[in-house]
Protein backbone atom coordinates (compact mmCIF):
# COMPACT_ATOMS: atom_id res chain seq x y z
CA UNK A 1 0.00 0.00 0.00
CA UNK A 2 1.53 3.31 -1.08
CA UNK A 3 0.35 6.91 -1.08
CA UNK A 4 -0.62 6.87 -4.76
CA UNK A 5 -2.99 3.95 -4.07
CA UNK A 6 -4.52 5.86 -1.17
CA UNK A 7 -4.89 8.99 -3.30
CA UNK A 8 -6.73 7.00 -5.99
CA UNK A 9 -8.93 5.32 -3.36
CA UNK A 10 -9.78 8.67 -1.74
CA UNK A 11 -10.60 10.21 -5.13
CA UNK A 12 -13.00 7.37 -6.00
CA UNK A 13 -14.82 7.90 -2.70
CA UNK A 14 -14.91 11.69 -2.91
CA UNK A 15 -15.93 11.80 -6.58
CA UNK A 16 -18.53 9.09 -6.19
CA UNK A 17 -17.19 6.64 -8.76
CA UNK A 18 -14.41 5.47 -11.07
CA UNK A 19 -15.25 7.72 -14.03
CA UNK A 20 -15.14 11.06 -12.23
CA UNK A 21 -12.13 9.98 -10.16
CA UNK A 22 -10.24 9.11 -13.34
CA UNK A 23 -11.06 12.53 -14.81
CA UNK A 24 -9.89 14.30 -11.67
CA UNK A 25 -6.68 12.29 -11.51
CA UNK A 26 -6.08 12.49 -15.27
CA UNK A 27 -5.92 8.71 -15.55
CA UNK A 28 -7.72 6.20 -17.72
CA UNK A 29 -10.62 4.41 -16.05
CA UNK A 30 -9.06 0.99 -16.44
CA UNK A 31 -5.98 2.10 -14.53
CA UNK A 32 -8.07 3.40 -11.63
CA UNK A 33 -10.10 0.18 -11.55
CA UNK A 34 -6.94 -1.94 -11.55
CA UNK A 35 -5.31 0.05 -8.77
CA UNK A 36 -8.42 -0.22 -6.58
CA UNK A 37 -8.57 -4.00 -7.08
CA UNK A 38 -4.84 -4.31 -6.34
CA UNK A 39 -5.31 -2.34 -3.13
CA UNK A 40 -8.18 -4.60 -2.10
CA UNK A 41 -6.03 -7.67 -2.86
CA UNK A 42 -3.13 -6.26 -0.81
CA UNK A 43 -5.38 -5.57 2.17
CA UNK A 44 -7.47 -8.72 1.82
CA UNK A 45 -10.76 -6.83 2.19
CA UNK A 46 -13.40 -5.33 -0.09
CA UNK A 47 -13.24 -1.55 0.04
CA UNK A 48 -16.38 -1.13 -2.05
CA UNK A 49 -19.67 -2.97 -2.38
CA UNK A 50 -20.46 -3.39 -6.06
CA UNK A 51 -23.98 -3.13 -7.47
CA UNK A 52 -23.63 -3.58 -11.18
CA UNK A 53 -21.54 -0.58 -12.25
CA UNK A 54 -22.24 1.32 -9.03
CA UNK A 55 -19.79 1.40 -6.11
CA UNK A 56 -20.71 1.90 -2.46
CA UNK A 57 -18.00 2.21 0.14
CA UNK A 58 -17.83 -0.75 2.52
CA UNK A 59 -17.34 -0.58 6.33
CA UNK A 60 -13.67 -1.51 5.81
CA UNK A 61 -13.42 1.25 3.20
CA UNK A 62 -14.78 3.84 5.63
CA UNK A 63 -12.15 2.81 8.17
CA UNK A 64 -9.39 3.09 5.59
CA UNK A 65 -10.67 6.47 4.35
CA UNK A 66 -10.04 8.09 7.73
CA UNK A 67 -6.43 6.86 7.77
CA UNK A 68 -5.95 7.69 4.09
CA UNK A 69 -7.04 11.31 4.60
CA UNK A 70 -4.65 11.75 7.50
CA UNK A 71 -1.72 10.10 5.72
CA UNK A 72 -2.25 12.11 2.55
CA UNK A 73 -2.57 15.36 4.49
CA UNK A 74 0.62 14.58 6.40
CA UNK A 75 2.39 13.76 3.15
CA UNK A 76 1.27 17.05 1.60
CA UNK A 77 2.46 18.95 4.68
CA UNK A 78 5.85 17.23 4.51
CA UNK A 79 6.29 18.08 0.83
CA UNK A 80 5.28 21.70 1.45
CA UNK A 81 7.63 21.94 4.42
CA UNK A 82 10.74 20.84 2.52
CA UNK A 83 9.98 22.31 -0.90
CA UNK A 84 8.33 25.67 -0.43
CA UNK A 85 7.57 27.89 2.54
CA UNK A 86 5.59 30.38 0.48
CA UNK A 87 1.77 30.40 0.63
CA UNK A 88 0.16 28.71 -2.34
CA UNK A 89 -2.31 26.13 -3.59
CA UNK A 90 -5.73 25.60 -2.03
CA UNK A 91 -6.14 26.98 1.49
CA UNK A 92 -8.95 25.12 3.26
CA UNK A 93 -10.27 26.94 6.30
CA UNK A 94 -12.99 26.23 8.83
CA UNK A 95 -14.93 28.77 10.86
CA UNK A 96 -17.93 29.31 13.06
CA UNK A 97 -20.70 31.01 11.08
CA UNK A 98 -20.64 34.33 12.97
CA UNK A 99 -16.87 34.64 12.57
CA UNK A 100 -17.03 33.85 8.85
CA UNK A 101 -19.78 36.41 8.28
CA UNK A 102 -18.52 39.31 10.38
CA UNK A 103 -14.85 38.98 11.26
CA UNK A 104 -13.13 37.20 8.39
CA UNK A 105 -13.87 39.39 5.35
CA UNK A 106 -11.18 41.95 6.31
CA UNK A 107 -8.24 39.61 7.06
CA UNK A 108 -9.10 37.24 4.20
CA UNK A 109 -9.30 40.15 1.78
CA UNK A 110 -5.83 41.25 2.88
CA UNK A 111 -4.58 37.66 2.55
CA UNK A 112 -5.97 37.38 -0.99
CA UNK A 113 -4.42 40.68 -2.01
CA UNK A 114 -1.01 39.63 -0.67
CA UNK A 115 -1.18 36.07 -2.03
CA UNK A 116 -3.36 36.13 -5.18
CA UNK A 117 -2.22 32.65 -6.21
CA UNK A 118 -3.85 31.01 -3.19
CA UNK A 119 -7.36 29.60 -3.64
CA UNK A 120 -9.41 30.05 -0.46
CA UNK A 121 -12.05 27.52 0.54
CA UNK A 122 -14.30 27.82 3.60
CA UNK A 123 -16.50 25.45 5.58
CA UNK A 124 -18.57 26.38 8.61
CA UNK A 125 -19.50 24.34 11.64
CA UNK A 126 -19.44 24.28 15.42
CA UNK A 127 -16.09 24.16 17.23
CA UNK A 128 -16.19 20.40 17.82
CA UNK A 129 -16.87 19.68 14.16
CA UNK A 130 -14.09 22.03 13.05
CA UNK A 131 -11.54 20.56 15.47
CA UNK A 132 -12.37 17.07 14.20
CA UNK A 133 -12.01 18.20 10.57
CA UNK A 134 -8.66 19.76 11.42
CA UNK A 135 -7.43 16.58 13.10
CA UNK A 136 -8.55 14.56 10.07
CA UNK A 137 -6.57 16.77 7.70
CA UNK A 138 -9.67 18.04 5.91
CA UNK A 139 -8.79 21.67 6.64
CA UNK A 140 -5.53 23.50 7.46
CA UNK A 141 -6.77 25.96 10.07
CA UNK A 142 -9.96 26.80 11.94
CA UNK A 143 -11.57 29.65 13.85
CA UNK A 144 -13.19 28.23 16.99
CA UNK A 145 -14.45 29.45 20.36
CA UNK A 146 -11.96 29.13 23.18
CA UNK A 147 -14.20 26.50 24.78
CA UNK A 148 -12.87 23.80 22.42
CA UNK A 149 -10.02 21.71 23.92
CA UNK A 150 -6.76 23.00 22.45
CA UNK A 151 -4.61 19.93 23.13
CA UNK A 152 -2.81 18.99 19.94
CA UNK A 153 -3.21 22.43 18.37
CA UNK A 154 -1.16 25.59 18.09
CA UNK A 155 -3.27 28.73 18.42
CA UNK A 156 -3.47 32.49 18.59
CA UNK A 157 -6.26 34.76 19.79
CA UNK A 158 -7.95 35.96 16.61
CA UNK A 159 -10.86 38.01 17.97
CA UNK A 160 -12.60 38.95 21.19
CA UNK A 161 -16.38 38.95 21.04
CA UNK A 162 -19.07 40.25 23.37
CA UNK A 163 -21.96 37.78 23.59
CA UNK A 164 -25.35 39.38 24.23
CA UNK A 165 -28.91 38.12 24.61
CA UNK A 166 -31.45 39.56 22.16
CA UNK A 167 -35.23 39.60 22.32
CA UNK A 168 -38.03 41.63 20.78
CA UNK A 169 -37.93 45.30 21.77
CA UNK A 170 -41.22 45.03 23.67
CA UNK A 171 -39.91 42.26 25.94
CA UNK A 172 -38.88 43.10 29.52
CA UNK A 173 -35.21 43.13 30.45
CA UNK A 174 -34.05 39.61 31.14
CA UNK A 175 -33.13 38.95 34.73
CA UNK A 176 -35.25 41.77 36.14
CA UNK A 177 -37.92 40.57 38.51
CA UNK A 178 -36.96 36.97 37.79
CA UNK A 179 -37.98 37.21 34.12
CA UNK A 180 -36.45 34.72 31.71
CA UNK A 181 -37.76 33.98 28.20
CA UNK A 182 -39.60 30.68 27.87
CA UNK A 183 -38.05 29.83 24.49
CA UNK A 184 -34.43 29.93 23.35
CA UNK A 185 -33.36 30.26 19.71
CA UNK A 186 -30.13 28.37 19.09
CA UNK A 187 -27.94 26.40 16.73
CA UNK A 188 -27.53 22.63 17.02
CA UNK A 189 -25.68 21.05 19.95
CA UNK A 190 -22.01 21.99 20.04
CA UNK A 191 -22.48 25.72 19.41
CA UNK A 192 -20.57 27.71 22.07
CA UNK A 193 -23.25 30.41 22.20
CA UNK A 194 -25.94 27.80 22.84
CA UNK A 195 -23.83 26.39 25.66
CA UNK A 196 -23.40 29.86 27.16
CA UNK A 197 -27.12 30.61 26.96
CA UNK A 198 -28.01 27.29 28.56
CA UNK A 199 -25.41 27.95 31.28
CA UNK A 200 -27.00 31.37 31.90
CA UNK A 201 -30.36 29.72 32.50
CA UNK A 202 -28.77 27.11 34.74
CA UNK A 203 -26.98 29.78 36.79
CA UNK A 204 -30.41 31.26 37.57
CA UNK A 205 -31.88 27.89 38.49
CA UNK A 206 -34.07 27.98 35.40
CA UNK A 207 -34.51 25.97 32.22
CA UNK A 208 -36.11 27.05 28.94
CA UNK A 209 -39.49 25.49 28.26
CA UNK A 210 -38.82 25.24 24.53
CA UNK A 211 -35.69 25.09 22.35
CA UNK A 212 -35.90 26.04 18.68
CA UNK A 213 -32.88 25.03 16.58
CA UNK A 214 -32.25 27.33 13.63
CA UNK A 215 -29.68 27.44 10.84
CA UNK A 216 -28.39 31.02 10.92
CA UNK A 217 -28.01 34.04 13.17
CA UNK A 218 -30.28 36.06 10.87
CA UNK A 219 -33.02 33.45 11.39
CA UNK A 220 -32.51 33.71 15.16
CA UNK A 221 -32.72 37.51 15.10
CA UNK A 222 -35.80 37.38 12.90
CA UNK A 223 -37.53 34.97 15.27
CA UNK A 224 -36.48 37.04 18.28
CA UNK A 225 -37.89 40.14 16.56
CA UNK A 226 -41.19 38.29 16.13
CA UNK A 227 -41.32 37.62 19.88
CA UNK A 228 -40.65 33.90 19.55
CA UNK A 229 -37.86 33.76 22.13
CA UNK A 230 -34.35 34.82 23.07
CA UNK A 231 -31.03 34.22 21.32
CA UNK A 232 -27.44 34.66 22.43
CA UNK A 233 -25.01 35.84 19.77
CA UNK A 234 -21.94 38.07 19.30
CA UNK A 235 -22.81 41.78 19.46
CA UNK A 236 -20.86 42.23 16.20
CA UNK A 237 -23.48 40.16 14.34
CA UNK A 238 -26.19 42.75 15.07
CA UNK A 239 -24.65 45.15 12.55
CA UNK A 240 -25.45 42.67 9.75
CA UNK A 241 -29.21 42.60 10.56
CA UNK A 242 -31.25 45.43 8.96
CA UNK A 243 -33.89 45.36 11.71
CA UNK A 244 -31.45 45.25 14.62
CA UNK A 245 -32.78 48.56 16.01
CA UNK A 246 -36.06 46.76 16.74
CA UNK A 247 -34.32 44.22 18.94
CA UNK A 248 -33.68 44.62 22.65
CA UNK A 249 -30.08 43.84 23.62
CA UNK A 250 -29.43 42.45 27.09
CA UNK A 251 -25.86 42.39 28.41
CA UNK A 252 -24.53 39.44 30.33
CA UNK A 253 -22.84 39.75 33.74
CA UNK A 254 -19.39 41.31 33.40
CA UNK A 255 -17.65 38.01 34.18
CA UNK A 256 -19.32 36.41 31.12
CA UNK A 257 -19.02 39.36 28.75
CA UNK A 258 -16.04 38.21 26.68
CA UNK A 259 -15.64 35.12 24.52
CA UNK A 260 -12.40 34.69 22.58
CA UNK A 261 -12.22 33.23 19.09
CA UNK A 262 -9.04 31.26 18.50
CA UNK A 263 -7.30 30.52 15.20
CA UNK A 264 -5.95 26.97 15.55
CA UNK A 265 -3.91 24.50 13.49
CA UNK A 266 -2.18 21.13 14.16
CA UNK A 267 0.63 21.51 16.70
CA UNK A 268 4.00 22.01 15.05
CA UNK A 269 2.50 21.61 11.58
CA UNK A 270 1.53 25.09 10.49
CA UNK A 271 1.50 25.33 6.70
CA UNK A 272 2.80 28.45 4.91
CA UNK A 273 -0.82 29.45 4.31
CA UNK A 274 -1.71 29.13 7.98
CA UNK A 275 1.36 30.99 9.21
CA UNK A 276 0.81 33.79 6.70
CA UNK A 277 -2.78 34.27 7.86
CA UNK A 278 -1.73 34.11 11.51
CA UNK A 279 0.79 36.87 10.83
CA UNK A 280 -1.91 39.04 9.25
CA UNK A 281 -4.21 38.49 12.23
CA UNK A 282 -1.53 39.38 14.74
CA UNK A 283 0.05 42.26 12.84
CA UNK A 284 -3.28 43.78 11.84
CA UNK A 285 -4.62 43.98 15.36
CA UNK A 286 -7.64 41.90 14.47
CA UNK A 287 -8.25 41.12 18.18
CA UNK A 288 -10.72 44.00 18.40
CA UNK A 289 -14.37 43.40 19.20
CA UNK A 290 -14.96 44.14 22.86
CA UNK A 291 -13.16 46.01 25.55
CA UNK A 292 -11.22 43.90 28.01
Amino acid sequence: MDLSDLRIFSAVVREGGITRAAERLHRVQSNVTTRIRQLEDDLGVALFLREGRKLHISPAGRTLLDYADRLLALSDEAVAAVQNRQPGGVFRLGSMESTAAVRLPAPLTEFSERYPGVVLEMRTGNPGQLAAALSAGEIEGAFVAETVPLDGFDSIIAFREEPVIVTAANQPAVGNGGHVPDTILVFEQGCPHRKQLEAWYESRGEAPQRTLELGSYHAMMGCALAGMGAALLPRSVLATFPESRRLRVHELPKSNRTLRTMFIWPKGAGTPNVLALAEILERGGMHAGVAA
